[in-house]
């Protein structure tokens, strides 16, 4: 059994209520609950976060190591496109990690299409609502099976 942390950034405590029309209907509690049962099957143990504040993201990064986690799945929100001190936590812990976003930034505006985390991530999932968390757990689960053999 490994441990999954799974962060969320800004915003995303909107979820269900924030321009459904971009991100859907389901709340953050919806997709948290999914994956926690998705996790119970796959026999991880899930913690979920979210934070509208960039110092905490990075307390939780950098906590994670110290907690034996293996793999994060996060959906950075905004701090994707701006923030180097999450970048140089994901570096500092060397724990793997998929970038998930719910929308597909590369058809939105400009200014989302950078992220400071992509290069360095194992992979990233964009555009596919919240299915994309539990690609990204599944993906998870299977680069942690290539680990641990």
């Amino acid at each position: 059994m490994a441990k999954i942390l799974v962060l969320n950034g800004p915003n995303l405590n909107l979820l269900g209520t924030r321009e459904p029309e971009v991100y859907g209907s389901a709340t953050l509690a919806d997709v948290e609950a999914a994956l926690a049962r998705l996790g119970g099957e796959l026999g991880h143990s899930i913690a979920c976060f979210q934070t509208n504040a960039e110092h905490a993201m990075v307390d939780w990064v950098q906590q994670a190591k110290n907690e034996g986690v293996e793999f994060v799945v996060i959906n950075p929100g905004s701090l994707t496109h701006t923030s180097i001190a999450l970048r140089d936590a994901l570096l500092g812990v060397g724990i793997p990690f998929i970038e998930v976003h719910i929308s597909n930034v590369f058809a939105r505006e400009p200014f989302r299409h950078h992220s400071f985390l992509t290069d360095i991530a194992v992979g990233i999932i964009s555009g596919l609502g919240v299915q994309g968390y539990e690609l990204a757990l599944r993906a998870a689960d299977r680069h942690l099976g290539k680990r641990h053999k």
